[in-house]
């Protein structure tokens, strides 16, 4: 049987796939599927964005679905850039672009707070079938540190380890991290389904 995971970030379907290792399904990606569009994501909230990539990309291509959004939500910006991470320094930015501004707009601040959530969406081609959600406790570091993961991994410190994402293997990653967290809680449902 097959699940898509509804991405085309190649950083994303790296990380997912070695969190469902274990399942005995073909994990596939929205590179594999010929005509697959991109979702818009349009919503204001990461659930919102994880359920309409999971609702649109299992109606169009008749599988089982798992999508996912993230966020970064940090205090001492009234929760920005929350849904917008993934375009903080604007459309078509780097990852490299999205922390500079990050570390810019926390230059001279005290609170460092973060917190890194996860929503994921599971639909079959008839719609949602449910969600759950990861997170993780952190600060944004003054200064890149680790050179390990993408995106925000390497000015993001876990409160768990003391340590950045982009200080850790993979493995280390995966136990403490929103996606690894988000995941781990819906596999429990999409095997239910599947076995029902």
């Amino acid at each position: 049987m097959k699940l898509l995971i509804a991405t085309r970030n190649k950083d994303k379907i790296i990380e997912i796939r070695e969190i469902l290792k274990d399942l005995d399904l073909e994990i596939i990606s929205a590179f594999d599927i010929p005509g697959m569009p991109d979702v818009i994501e349009d919503r204001d909230t990461i659930k919102g964005n994880a359920i309409k990539k999971a609702e649109e990309c299992a109606a169009l291509s008749g599988l089982l679905t798992l999508a996912d959004d993230t966020g970064l939500f940090v205090d001492a910006l009234d929760g920005a850039p929350g849904v917008y991470a993934a375009r903080y320094a604007g459309e078509n930015c780097s990852y490299k672009d999205n922390r500079d501004k990050m570390l810019k707009e926390m230059n001279g601040k005290d609170n460092r707070v973060a917190q890194f959530r996860t929503v994921v969406a599971f639909a079959s081609p008839t719609g949602i079938i449910t969600t759950a959600e990861g997170k993780v406790d952190g600060e944004i570091t003054t200064k890149e540190i680790g050179t390990g993961g993408f995106g925000y991994d390497a000015i993001f410190k876990a409160v768990e380890t003391g340590k950045t994402f982009g200080e850790m293997t993979q493995t280390e990653k995966e136990k403490i991290s929103h996606r690894g967290r988000a995941f781990r809680n819906i596999l429990p449902k999409v095997l239910e389904y599947i076995s029902s």
